[in-house]
């Protein structure tokens, strides 16, 4: 079948009564929901199930989850190019049955394993969940996510900023439910039956969704972004024609893109931001306990987080089409700092909890916004894949560190503290050079006068 028949396979995307831009919003969305068993949200809830079946300690799951989430970000700027090559429905088709399937594996791993629990193998067990931990990350955090999140870009730009923050939103609620609702799964049927429901669901059922529904870029139909006629013309001085407020001078290759002072910038504010909260996630149950605070105040408490989120994401959404993003950035540095005092002054201190929901909701809020917007407006969109694998290879990479880095914490120090003002310290850091992270796009014109 030729690109342009694939494109418009099973339907022609302009014959939608409304710009299809807008269903592809919805799709993406749901596609990064669809993550959510190979996110840190969606592993956290099983980590005392897993502990208990398998007789191994909190360190042992950690490391194994470390070098798991470790491999996988290597992988990711691979998959990226394959993105680029390939498209989004074949890679996301990929992602999601191997998503499916790692789950189904998950679903008995106490029963694979029996042999090696019996004898006490702690190391074989450890070397397959660290297997497992690599793929279930590769394809739920890492390909599904970068799949879902660049088809979305691609399909808006003057507007990228407002029409994505609907998605922001919807993904952060979803976020925000998700360890109650699969808490809820594992009451209904066991921790064993949660994950077998959920590969019946990303790994059967999601893909035809994906064939169906997904599209790659308008132009493949003969569209363009932002529901624009093909005659429009943008760039001209009359009044009733919109100013283009960021135009894309260049398009970068990820080559470029790495070489790049903001790209530094703002991917390991991203990487930052994954490797805390990955670490206060996957623990928040024994971050609580250690306060002397209950397991139902440690579940709940994603819901406010999520509610400062989406006000967040609303704002920061709309004004990011009209400000340069490093000012979002500034926001979101101090969201997190706030989120980890809160941490560290959990136990002593009843602000503590409010500075976590506070500083968190700012934090998660500005990372929906920038992590959707960042690449192709500083970068441009013909080599996104590439250039936003790169980056989530260093996000992965940094949520691999946090679970680790906690648990070593608690270990050595007998306290979350240790680790949280580390965090803390390199957050703040990151916040002070986010004053240098101009649009490159911007430089380059200025130098063209």
């Amino acid at each position: 079948m030729k690109r342009r028949e694939w494109a418009n396979f099973p339907f022609h995307p302009g014959k939608w009564p409304f710009f299809y831009g807008w269903m592809i919003l919805l799709w993406g969305s749901l596609g990064i929901v669809m993550s959510i068993p190979g996110q840190t949200m969606g592993v956290s809830v099983f980590t005392d199930s897993l502990l208990g079946s398998l007789h191994i300690s909190r360190d042992e799951l950690s490391f194994a989850y470390m070098l798991g989430t470790i491999g996988s970000s290597f992988m990711l700027p691979w998959a990226g190019r394959l993105y680029d090559r390939l498209g989004v429905r074949p890679t996301a088709v990929a992602a999601a049955v191997g998503l499916g399937l790692i789950l189904v594996w998950l679903s008995n791993i106490d029963g694979l394993l029996s042999g090696w629990i019996a004898t006490q193998a702690t190391t074989a067990i450890v070397i397959t969940l660290f297997a497992t931990f690599l793929l279930l990350r590769f394809f739920g955090q890492g390909v599904l996510t970068i799949v879902s999140r660049n088809m979305m870009v691609q399909w808006f730009d003057q507007r990228r900023g407002f029409a994505t923050g609907f998605s922001n939103v919807f993904v952060s609620l979803a976020f925000s439910i998700s360890p109650l609702f699969l808490f809820t799964l594992i009451e209904a049927y066991t921790w064993e039956g949660a994950w077998l429901v959920m590969a019946l669901l990303v790994g059967l059922a999601f893909p035809v969704v994906i064939i169906v529904f997904f599209r790659n870029r308008p132009e493949d139909s003969g569209l363009l972004p932002d529901g624009r006629s093909p005659g429009e013309e943008l760039d001209v001085s009359a009044k009733k024609k919109k100013k283009i407020l960021f135009p894309v001078i260049k398009e970068f290759t990820a080559a470029e893109a790495i070489r790049n002072f903001p790209f530094w910038v703002f991917a390991l504010m991203m990487a930052m931001q994954a490797l805390y909260f990955t670490g206060f996630t996957f623990h928040v149950m024994s971050v609580f306990a250690e306060a002397g605070l209950p397991d139902t105040m440690a579940i709940t408490i994603f819901q406010p987080v999520a509610i400062i989120a989406v006000v967040v994401t609303l704002v920061a959404s709309s004004v990011s089409d009209h400000i340069p993003l490093k000012y979002l950035l500034y926001f979101k540095g101090g969201g997190a700092c706030l989120g980890i005092l809160g941490v560290i002054f959990l136990g002593t201190t009843s602000w503590g909890y409010y500075l976590i929901i506070i500083g968190n909701g700012f934090m998660t809020g500005m990372y929906a916004v920038l992590a959707t917007v960042t690449w192709p407006r500083y970068y441009g969109r013909t080599h996104l894949g590439a250039i936003s694998g790169q980056a989530m290879m260093m996000i992965v990479f940094g949520s691999a560190l946090g679970p680790m880095l906690f648990s070593r914490s608690l270990s050595y120090f007998g306290t979350y503290n240790v680790s949280g003002w580390l965090c803390f310290a390199v957050y703040f850091t990151l916040t002070i050079m986010a004053f240098w992270a101009d649009n490159p796009q911007k430089v380059l014109a200025e130098r063209r006068g």
